[in-house]
């Protein structure tokens, strides 16, 4: 089995760019596919501006800083994959466009040992693996936000995941891109999520009933509890549409009233309220 060396990545969100900064860095060499030429270019300038960062904290030289954005080309066609060994799935948390994206995918890739992962928090990676000829190379890898930053990475197979894809994508992570990694079954919300979003959502409920104010919510789960971040914050960190989105495919298997977005959640997302990335959310940015 060859080492690892030529990475894709499909999407243009702060998922995607960030498994691009993290390989890039890491000495790959980093094929991102964006749905449109505007996103790639969105993509691009988020990705400077990361590395201008490290740079400006002298986390990182000027010389390295080049290298990496050298390493990675840009590309809205899903064929320029063919000779990707390991793809990352990273776009929307919707089953439908990633189910496109991985029969395409499938085609596409040559390589019949070449890994097809997604990044999905919460989607079963099964009915992802069934969109392909070979659920075998399909597997579950769950970075959290922000890639470069956080060390974890969720493992996610299917019970059509071959163990050497599991091998492979273990060692991918753990040797080349210096992560840690915990295993998880192919159920809704994997770990993570699993205990993260009831959590995150009863306190969006404490907010809708009058109980206290996100800014209170937060004080006490930081100042009582320790927390590094209060779960209404978080949520706007993380996106409040892929809060409700991992909620409600969680609900969708499980059916666990705890697991569905409340009413205020959805109907913040309705006003364009989605956390950071729109600059409102339950705080203003």
């Amino acid at each position: 089995m060859t080492a690892i060396d030529r990475v894709g990545v499909v999407g243009s969100g702060q998922m995607a760019v960030g498994f691009a900064e993290v390989c890039a860095r890491s000495g790959l060499d980093v094929l991102v596919v964006a749905a449109r030429p505007q996103s790639a270019e969105r993509a691009r300038g988020q990705l400077e501006k990361s590395l201008n960062r490290l740079v400006r904290k002298e986390k990182l030289t000027t010389s390295d800083q080049e290298a990496a954005l050298a390493r990675v080309t840009w590309s809205t066609d899903l064929k320029d994959a063919a000779d990707r060994q390991f793809v990352l799935e990273a776009v929307v948390e919707k089953l439908e466009p990633k189910l496109e994206i991985f029969a395409t995918l499938d085609e596409v890739v040559t390589d019949p040992e070449a890994v097809l992962a997604s990044n999905t928090s919460s989607l079963p990676i099964m009915k992802l693996a069934r969109a392909t000829e070979n659920p075998a190379r399909v597997i579950g890898v769950h970075f959290f936000n922000p890639v470069p930053i956080m060390p974890l990475v969720e493992v996610i197979s299917s019970l059509a995941t071959a163990p050497g894809t599991i091998t492979r994508t273990t060692s991918f992570l753990t040797e080349l891109l210096g992560k840690q990694v915990i295993t998880a079954k192919d159920q809704a919300g994997f770990v993570v999520n699993a205990l993260l979003i009831p959590y995150l959502l009863a306190a969006v409920r404490m907010v809708e009933s009058g109980t206290a104010s996100a800014q209170d919510v937060d004080r006490g789960m930081t100042l009582g509890c320790g927390h590094p971040m209060g779960p209404l914050a978080l949520i706007d960190l993380i996106g409040l549409d892929t809060v409700a989105a991992v909620g409600e495919a969680m609900y969708d298997e499980t059916k666990e009233p705890l697991h569905a977005p409340p009413a205020l959640l959805l109907r913040m997302i309705e006003g364009g309220y989605l956390g950071r990335k729109s600059g409102r959310g339950f705080y203003p940015y």
